[in-house]
């Protein structure tokens, strides 16, 4: 797998269209490749940002968790939150790379994805090409944040091995290897954390990904997610102590 990273001009909320970034930074793409865009430029380009000045962010994150547990239950004062279904310190919203304002994730990340998907393929005559909006978690028990897959268009998210046989003949029950998430770690380590300004990535000789001429269907989306009940981890996350948060429901 080869990954590309490639430079911008600093994205701020002055940037309105997505689409015309990546027209004009985008290389010329190879038949089976995937592009990687961050969730913060695309937030950006929606207009996806409120001032520090006079914005409680306490509440904002409140509002855009589905849970979220209060700053003192961690060592860090950072809120905890599921958000969209996934943890996310601080419902995702950020502060870095930007200047006085709080960036939130994207309205619809894969309505995005789609729609870059769809304008990068008629625009460069590809058939298979794939889009994945990325963002940075951190993960328990390990220092470091790792790139994680927000949305995505073009390939298959999850590689099925359910029902197949490992070297030995054993019948694998469980197996999924997350495309998805593999791909956007690897965009982000390319891209960085710091001042890089590389905010798109290009990935190209991955024979692993199944690619789809078509974006996911609702049914592929919602594959993604796992019900805390039936969650490995469960048994942990039900016995936080969650709140109710707003759902991303005010309108920014």
């Amino acid at each position: 797998m080869k990954v590309t990273s490639i430079k911008t001009h600093k994205i701020t909320g002055s940037d309105r269209d997505i689409l015309a970034v990546l027209d004009k930074y985008l290389p010329d793409i190879k038949e089976g490749s995937i592009i990687a865009v961050t969730s913060k430029i695309v937030a950006l380009c929606e207009g996806r940002v409120l001032p520090v000045e006079g914005t409680d962010k306490d509440k904002l994150i409140q509002e855009e968790a589905d849970l979220y547990m209060p700053r003192q239950e961690n060592a860090y004062n950072f809120f905890m939150t599921i958000t969209r279904g996934m943890l996310a310190p601080s419902a995702g919203i950020d502060e870095s790379n930007v200047k006085d304002v709080y960036v939130l994730w994207p309205k619809n990340a894969m309505d995005s994805a789609s729609r870059i998907r769809e304008h990068l393929g008629k625009t460069r005559s590809l058939r298979h090409l794939g889009v994945v909006i990325t963002d940075s978690v951190s993960r328990p028990l390990r220092w470091g944040v790792t790139g994680v897959g927000l949305a995505h268009s073009g390939f298959l998210a999850l590689n099925d091995y359910r029902g197949t046989e490992d070297l030995f003949g054993r019948k694998l029950r469980v197996s999924q290897a997350s495309v998805i998430d593999g791909i956007s770690a690897a965009a982000v380590l390319a891209m960085g954390e710091g001042s890089e300004q590389t905010p798109i990535a290009v990935l190209e000789d991955i024979p692993f990904v199944q690619f789809q001429d078509r974006n996911p269907t609702q049914e592929e989306i919602e594959a993604l997610r796992i019900d805390i009940e039936k969650d490995l981890y469960g048994s942990i996350l039900k016995r936080a102590p969650w709140q109710e948060g707003g759902h991303g429901k005010k309108e920014i």
